[in-house]
């Protein structure tokens, strides 16, 4: 809503326009992936931040036939980390950023909860500011946990058959900032990158952002890109000069 107001403003004055609209990005985790960094890799683009950045997997769509495998070790991972001050060490996550941000994984949580997820790690009530990274599986794929961006350290897993049926459940979204994928096939990556609908893709890893690239997305999650060459695009015009000589 507030990016379309900004185009309306900017449009009958003819400003250029850069926008970052924040996402709701996917995870896909294929049955050939490597499961160490399958788990390595939704750890950090979930609770990177305490789940409090816009291109966090909000989503995370597991392979059935890597599921329970991935299910165990990150409710492992998951039931490991620590919410707490972030000047102590011993913090995995910190708070979060103000008590309607609370409340809004609290909702998403017991909305999943009530449609049959189970909680594997984490859940109970907030300390404070404080939420314990949680760890749902069996999310119905019409959660409020798929729909909105949470912005959390909340992880819903949901199951998927094939290639196809996972992409089709990561692009049901008016939102494409960033998406994620974990697999060792050098054919499944190149499909799944291409037809992910989204300004970045992550493959095999959880840290994308880098000055050196741009940044930014599709759909609804933004226009323009900032980082590297093509973001001082965003700020420059081109100047054409047709030179007849002297």
């Amino acid at each position: 809503e507030i990016g379309v107001q900004l185009y309306e403003a900017c449009a009958g004055t003819m400003k250029k326009l850069g926008l970052e609209l924040g996402g709701n990005a996917p995870l896909l985790i294929f049955d050939d992936a490597d499961l160490d960094t399958a788990v390595e890799t939704a750890k950090i683009a979930k609770f990177r931040n305490g789940g409090q950045s816009c291109v966090a997997a909000n989503r995370i769509y597991v392979q059935n036939g890597i599921r329970d495998r991935f299910l165990d070790a990150f409710a492992k991972v998951v039931g490991e980390m620590r919410a707490g001050d972030g000047f102590d060490e011993a913090s995995d996550v910190g708070p979060l950023i103000d008590d309607d941000g609370v409340a809004k994984v609290i909702e998403h949580c017991d909305q999943a909860l009530a449609g049959g997820a189970r909680c594997l790690a984490g859940g109970g009530e907030a300390k404070g500011r404080m939420v314990a990274p949680t760890l749902l599986a069996d999310v119905p794929h019409d959660a409020q946990l798929s729909c909105e961006e949470t912005f959390g350290p909340l992880a819903g897993i949901i199951g998927f058959d094939t290639m196809e049926a996972g992409l089709k459940l990561a692009n049901d979204t008016p939102f494409g900032l960033a998406a994620y994928m974990c697999s060792s096939d050098p054919a499944t990556i190149a499909h799944v990158s291409r037809h992910l609908e989204s300004g970045m893709v992550g493959i095999n890893t959880g840290l994308i952002s880098t000055p050196h690239a741009p940044f930014g997305g599709v759909k609804m999650s933004g226009l323009g890109r900032e980082g590297s060459h093509h973001g001082l695009e965003e700020y420059l015009n081109i100047k054409y000069l047709c030179h007849a000589g002297i």
